[in-house]
């Protein structure tokens, strides 16, 4: 059998399914009625950007939120609502996107990058202990990939030290802990509706709280340092213009009646490729396990762990050859010079080192696919990993 990339013939020819999906009937009839209405900016009267808010604050199961432009202003505005600014520290996981840390830095702290636990990848409460010095201000935990972080514990250490809980759930729509949904379960949770994600309007973010004070001072951050009720140009706080438009909204409001659906197609996929999995002579590929306490996993994307002796980049060439396209996932924060250039603190991370070695994506457009198709990936690893030394 000869490899794709030599020449052979690839194990898929046929395309995966597109992400975002094409408009359903209700997105199409609500964009248009918001269109043809003129009331287009989150300010101008209409509705949409309320009822997104609102039905995202039900969804975690809190009684606030503020919709945003993006989850990296979200996670900023959060911080700063929630108190944190110049000198403080705020830990984060090393495994995660860049822009966790880039938000703390937004909001003038220092953020402090701690290594994440072995087999699932999510931030270790035992690493956030180890980390705290006395300007520790927050953690913030990242629910990596549409699973849960553990968050019990990191509550109860936040709670212990008098810490604000951020929570990235920007890949966790739908995603539930100790079936209770993730974003509702810190002081802030900040979803992200960016063009890769469960939802999306192409860019956009939303801010979920527990507590009317916390929620009062974050919507001040995120209307330019106006309160709730008070005076249109009354600015007794400094804030920033950080609002959804109501046609972004009209994009999302009524993907929430098909969000349950997708979840269950996207484990379907991967319960079936865990199956697949598991026939592979030595197992040398398995799937990244979810933390203690995940209930559901909302499966933003699959991660697999590669046990092989491969070469990294020849796998990702050659499976991207076969028709299966992976990702190599995200380096670990604390090797990015611009950040530690910016004062963030990285600790010792061997568990996110390991990761960024050895663990890769199935993106969620793949994982949208008939769970039939899973064999797909399964017969392109095997292929792979039997042939990658022989031309």
């Amino acid at each position: 059998m000869t490899l794709a990339l030599h020449g052979g013939s690839p194990v898929r020819a046929t395309p995966w399914p597109s992400w975002p999906p094409p408009l359903d009937p209700r997105q199409r009839a609500l964009v248009t009625e918001v269109l043809e209405s003129g009331l287009w900016g989150a300010t101008q009267g209409g509705s949409v950007v309320a009822d997104l808010t609102a039905a995202f604050a039900r969804l975690s199961g809190v009684p606030y939120g503020v919709a945003v432009g993006n989850a990296t202003l979200g996670l900023f505005a959060a911080l700063k609502g929630l108190g944190v600014g110049r000198g403080d520290e705020v830990i984060v996981p090393a495994y995660t996107f860049v822009a966790s840390a880039t938000a703390v830095l937004l909001a003038g702290a220092v953020p402090v990058i701690v290594d994440v636990d072995p087999l699932d990848l999510h931030l270790s409460p035992q690493a956030v202990q180890d980390a705290l010095t006395s300007r520790t201000a927050a953690v913030m935990p990242v629910h990596l990939a549409g699973s849960s972080a553990d968050m019990d514990p990191i509550n109860a250490l936040a709670a212990r030290h008098g810490l604000k809980v951020v929570e990235d759930a920007a890949q966790a729509h739908g995603a539930t802990y100790h079936d209770r949904p993730v974003g509702g379960l810190g002081d802030a949770g900040v979803y992200s509706f960016q063009a890769s994600k469960a939802m999306t309007a192409g860019e956009g973010g939303l801010i979920v709280c527990r507590d009317q004070a916390d929620h009062e001072a974050v919507w001040s951050v995120c209307n330019l340092g106006r309160r709730l009720g008070g005076q249109w140009y009354g600015h007794p706080e400094v804030g920033w213009n950080l609002r959804l438009t109501e046609i972004q909204a009209a994009l999302l409001l009524p993907w929430l009646d098909r969000l349950d659906d997708e979840i269950d197609r996207r484990n379907a996929f991967c319960d079936a490729l865990e199956r697949e999995l598991a026939h592979l002579p030595e197992e040398p590929v398995s799937l990244v396990p979810q933390p203690p306490g995940t209930t559901r996993d909302s499966r933003h994307l699959l991660m697999l762990r590669v046990d092989a002796p491969v070469d990294r980049g020849f796998l990702l060439t050659a499976m991207a050859a076969e028709g299966v396209p992976l990702e190599s996932g995200y380096p670990p924060l604390g090797t990015m010079a611009a950040l530690t250039a910016e004062g963030a603190r990285a600790e010792p991370c061997p568990a996110a080192t390991e990761a960024a070695a050895s663990v890769v994506w199935v993106r969620q457009s793949m994982l949208m696919d008939d769970p039939a198709r899973a064999a797909d990936v399964a017969e392109a690893l095997t292929k792979v990993l039997t042939y990658h030394e022989k031309p």
